[in-house]
């Protein structure tokens, strides 16, 4: 009889290991295009690595998380953020005998498709292309159709399906609908993970930048959560896994009132005093004239169209990309902050201006 393989190894620990709401990765409802399985990694591992080594994913490093273009170092940026939330989630789903690979990839995964100037840039597109935009399914269409130059990065379902549904927006962190959720456990820490990495990095960039003081935290917040990044984090995620148990035959992802109730307060004071803010809102009237002004032009000069989707190695134009609307929001909703800054100042500014 043959020796198994690593891979084949590595899905008997998950076996043995994991907690029957945990994903194995031999159980995967596959990918959209069938291929041999790697004989080292599972399939959870395969699709971590590529979305670890995507175009996507390093171009995170220069998009905005909050603040347009931050010169300061220490500021957040998508990739930062991306990675905080990988740490959350495997911290997360380690404690509760989940699929580590699985939540990692998920989580590395969920916002390949923001655009440039943080969510401003996201509204902007909602405005100009369409109200359905969302940076959740733009991430969905990164790793489908945009990477590697129109084939994808061919993930499994489970992947996939925990990006799409990573986002909750302003809305509920868990939606009623059962339908929003993500089909894995693995799925919803990450949804949760996402919040717990927001709350605490944004506010501390919010300090940071000068928009709020410390002293303008609700005293509740810092009270039950904790008056420190790292205190208010390790709170968050103690509570989830303690709290957290099975019912019917499922694992709900459950909080205690007094935590969860002290995260919502920390949330509502972020959208009414950050998000909200002045700066930030000023900074968002910038970002919309240099969207909506490259979108037009684009629109309107299909060879710079054409050189610019060749620049960002996306898929070109031609009969099968979809309409040329469609093919100009991918663009700039992959650009970075500064790429999409450079190109208009090259399109705009007069040579010596630049």
């Amino acid at each position: 009889m043959a020796s198994m393989t690593l891979r084949e190894q590595f899905e008997k620990r998950e076996a043995n290991f994991l907690s029957p709401h945990g994903c194995r990765s031999a159980e995967s409802r596959g990918r959209v295009t069938p291929e041999a399985a790697c004989p080292i990694r599972t399939a959870f591992q395969v699709d971590k690595d590529r979305i670890l080594y995507s175009n996507a994913f390093r171009r995170l490093k220069h998009k905005t998380q909050v603040f347009l273009n931050p010169s300061g170092d220490e500021y957040r940026t998508r990739l930062t953020h991306t990675l905080e939330v990988a740490q959350i989630s495997r911290t997360i789903a380690r404690a509760m005998f989940l699929n580590e690979d699985l939540a990692e990839a998920i989580a590395l995964g969920h916002d390949l498709g923001h655009t440039p100037f943080g969510h401003g840039g996201e509204m902007v597109l909602k405005e100009i292309f369409s109200p359905a935009f969302s940076h959740q399914a733009q991430s969905l269409r990164v790793v489908q159709v945009l990477e590697n130059a129109g084939r994808g990065l061919n993930l499994t379902f489970e992947v996939r399906d925990g990006i799409v549904k990573h986002s909750k927006g302003y809305g509920k962190i868990m939606p009623d609908d059962p339908h929003e959720l993500p089909a894995t456990m693995e799925g919803r820490v990450v949804r949760v993970a996402d919040i717990m990495a927001y709350l605490n990095h944004d506010l501390d960039d919010a300090i940071r930048s000068g928009v709020i003081a410390e002293s303008d935290i609700p005293e509740a917040c810092l009270r039950i959560l904790g008056p420190t990044h790292d205190l208010r984090i390790n709170t968050m995620m103690t509570d989830l896994i303690e709290q957290t148990r099975p019912c019917n035959g499922q694992l709900e992802l459950n909080m205690s009132d007094t935590v969860f109730g002290a995260m919502t307060e920390l949330r509502q004071f972020l959208y009414d005093h950050v998000y909200r803010s002045p700066m930030v809102h000023n900074e968002f009237i910038k970002a919309k004239k240099i969207m909506s002004e490259l979108y037009t032009y684009l629109l309107e000069n299909e060879t710079v169209l054409a050189d610019e989707l060749a620049n960002m190695r996306l898929p070109a134009i031609d009969e099968r990309s979809g309409s040329k609307e469609r093919l100009v929001c991918d663009l700039l909703a992959c650009m970075t902050d500064r790429y999409a800054l450079s190109l208009y100042a090259r399109i705009f500014f007069p040579a010596q201006m630049r």
